[in-house]
């Protein structure tokens, strides 16, 4: 793996690659508008709207370089390279949290498709990092701002 490498599913690379087309050929034009009508209200060093319109410029391409270097450096982890004996980036788990006994279904994922809300933890986060390389039926300990959690792999899927 590169330096700079993410590890990325294929639907996560996909979705890189939709916000990347979506930007460039969408937003650019709406803020290139954005600035041609800023620079037609006269002088440019009293011009809030044009200034904004240049701060948004700067941000909007910025991201673009981020998701360009995101997509060439992206590590893509093809479905049947998910392994059902151990986690890594792609397994679908179900944990049980020890001290709770309350059980969890998560998804591991590469930091660039984190969405806690929805079950994908990165593969960077605390559970995430604790849970990879452990097979069915070990526990392993995580360290959480809430504080060390244990959990028991009860499934591994994809």
């Amino acid at each position: 793996m590169a330096a700079n490498s993410k590890t990325v599913s294929k639907a996560g690379y996909a979705k890189l690659q939709e916000d990347l087309e979506y930007l460039i050929t969408v937003r650019r034009r709406e803020v290139a508008e954005k600035l041609k009508e800023a620079r037609s209200f006269g002088d440019l060093s009293e011009n809030a709207e044009y200034d904004e319109a240049k701060n948004e410029q700067a941000i909007l391409e910025s991201r673009i370089n981020e998701l360009e270097l995101l997509i060439s450096n992206a590590e893509i982890v093809e479905d049947d390279d998910i392994s059902l004996d151990e986690i890594g980036v792609g397994s679908i788990i179900k944990i049980r949290d020890l001290e709770l006994d309350e059980i969890e279904n998560l998804q591991i994922v590469g930091s660039t498709e984190s969405d806690p809300d929805n079950g994908k933890i990165s593969d960077e986060s605390p559970i995430g990092k604790a849970a990879l390389h452990h097979k069915v039926g070990d526990v392993f300990e995580a360290e959480t701002p809430a504080g060390l959690l244990k959990f028991e792999v009860m499934d591994i899927s994809k």
